[in-house]
């Protein structure tokens, strides 16, 4: 299966794939369009009964996430259910020193691996996609060493491939932006509090609330670094908005709000690359010299 292949092609791919591999499966659903798609893909595989959808629930999880989740299991008709993770009192999570989505998905994967394996399911799947390959991806290191599998990477679906298969199912997260953990927004270096995270999470729904839609709210202590595209720029040279926007920031918790410049970016937070310029590596940072 090659990257340009017809997305036809590719999902034919991924649903014999997840034939090939199991038979009763469960899915690391995040609320975001790649999960969301591969639990659909699942679905068609292996049928309703034989599919479970599960959620990592803790303080890095938004509300939006969870209730994304939650209507995307039940538009498909799909079993779904939380489980409490308990990354946050992994000293590596809190520390957060450059390999911080390692000790998420080493937690995520530790748990949904022990339901499935008291529960009579031979698999866990997640929604890595090939675009995540190009990234500094910690957390696909954790899941390969869990054993977990990665369908539409296996078919080499890129993200709009994504988009196509979403939009066909009708999926309700088919337009949601890119996502990411609460966590993401806390600079590397930084500790990951329960505190900091609830900080964020207020930041961003306040802001969703006043129209702003890709965009990241980043911690850096008192101050908060709101990165916009460029109708979130457009929205905030409103003068009604940005005071409603800085009441909305600080009401959070922060004394500070600044705009950055360059705007929107994903992975403005990650660490530097390795020399070898290798971003997708096996094991901890901090084992391969981060």
């Amino acid at each position: 299966m090659t990257a340009n292949e017809p997305t036809r092609k590719k999902k034919e791919h991924v649903i014999s794939y997840i034939q090939s591999r199991s038979s009763r499966l469960i899915v690391a659903l995040s609320g975001g369009v790649d999960s969301a798609v591969l639990l659909w893909l699942a679905v068609e595989a292996l049928g309703l009964d034989n599919v479970l959808a599960v959620t990592g629930g803790s303080d890095s999880v938004s509300a939006e996430d969870l209730q994304d989740a939650r209507e995307v299991a039940g538009y498909l008709g799909a079993n779904w259910k939380i489980l409490k993770t308990n990354e946050m009192e992994r000293a590596g999570y809190q520390a957060n020193a450059g390999d911080r989505c390692f000790h998420c998905r080493a937690e995520l994967f530790e748990v949904l691996g022990g339901y499935a394996s008291e529960h009579g399911y031979d698999a866990v799947a997640y929604g890595a996609i090939l675009d995540d390959t190009g990234d500094f991806r910690p957390g696909m290191d954790a899941a390969a060493q869990a054993g977990a599998l990665a369908p539409l990477l296996e078919g080499r679906l890129s993200k709009d491939d994504v988009r196509e298969l979403a939009g066909q199912a009708g999926l309700p997260v088919k337009d949601k932006p890119a996502a990411a953990c609460l966590s993401s927004r806390i600079p590397v270096g930084s500790m990951v509090t329960p505190e900091r995270l609830a900080q964020v999470g207020e930041a961003e729904k306040m802001l969703r609330k006043l129209g702003f839609v890709q965009f990241r709210v980043r911690h850096h202590d008192e101050i908060a670094r709101l990165e916009l595209d460029q109708e979130g720029d457009r929205l905030i040279r409103d003068d009604d908005v940005r005071r409603q926007a800085v009441a909305a920031v600080k009401a959070a918790g922060f004394r500070f709000v600044a705009v950055d410049l360059e705007g929107y970016r994903t992975g403005s937070l990650n660490p530097e690359p390795p020399e070898s310029g290798k971003l997708y590596r096996i094991g901890p940072a901090s084992e391969s010299g981060q």
